[in-house]
């Protein structure tokens, strides 16, 4: 048994809902799946040169993961926060979280 309480049985309720959750969006669809391709890109081209370069080939396959910004599923949720930022917004109110469709900004600027 831990002797120590949860962290987030300590902190209140308030700052639970409050906690940003991991970023992995780019600025610009485009610009995320330029970095989607680079990524693939890099694995693919790393494991197909190996019968060429041998297996120094493989080292161009962490240069994927910066890419990615850790690995392919983390581009995949990058692209779903890219696509859906400024159209949903979490919001919490007694414990609960909800997904709601934000309303359009005039001059069709997001909110930051």
């Amino acid at each position: 048994m831990n002797p120590l309480p949860a962290v987030d049985a300590v902190r209140p309720a308030a700052e639970k809902t409050d906690r940003p959750g991991p970023d992995f969006s780019s600025s610009s669809v485009p610009r995320h799946l330029a970095r989607g391709a680079l990524g693939f890109g890099l694995v693919i081209g790393s494991v197909a040169l190996v019968p060429v370069a041998g297996p120094a080939a493989l080292l161009a396959a962490p240069l994927a993961l910066v890419a990615f910004r850790g690995c392919p599923t983390c581009w995949m949720v990058g692209l779903a926060q890219t696509i859906s930022r400024g159209r949903l917004e979490r919001r919490c109110a007694d414990g609960v979280c909800t997904l709601v469709k934000t309303h359009p900004h005039p001059g069709g600027t997001p909110r930051a």
